[in-house]
């Protein structure tokens, strides 16, 4: 069940100009690898660019504050954004949240061909996700 960083999300107006911003003024790199394929036809069909320093990634996301109500989850992740990591175990995971008393709105593979998803809040309302490559 150990979790490691994979990406952050950042919910944004204007996928391209933060896409150059973060390319141009911070020198961050077009992602091409362990990339999400993204179910458009599950209720979020919006714009996404890749970015990464060559080990961490930054999905800079369309902003779509409706995505909750389309696919029936109570978590929007694609509100204002949400720090990500992968584990190894989703279900092991979910128990652990359980025996915690922390709420999280399973996504399933809702969003993203091949993995399983999961999003929570913190104490102060931010948004994480966790997720594991389906198998």
């Amino acid at each position: 069940m150990d979790l490691k960083l994979h990406h952050i999300n950042l919910s944004t107006d204007n996928v391209a100009g933060m896409s150059h911003f973060y390319r141009d003024v911070l020198g961050l790199k077009t992602a091409t690898h362990d990339l999400p394929v993204l179910e458009k036809n599950k209720g979020y069909n919006g714009d996404v660019a890749f970015v990464f320093d060559g080990q961490i990634q930054t999905h800079l996301a369309q902003k779509d504050i409706n995505v909750g109500f389309r696919t029936g989850h109570v978590v929007n992740p694609l509100e204002r954004g949400h720090i990500a990591y992968r584990t190894d175990d989703l279900g092991a995971f979910k128990a652990h949240l359980k025996k915690k008393g922390v709420a999280y709105s399973d996504w399933g593979k809702t969003a993203v061909a091949g993995w399983q998803q999961i999003f929570f809040y913190d104490p102060d309302g931010n948004i994480i996700e966790v997720h594991q490559i389906a198998s």
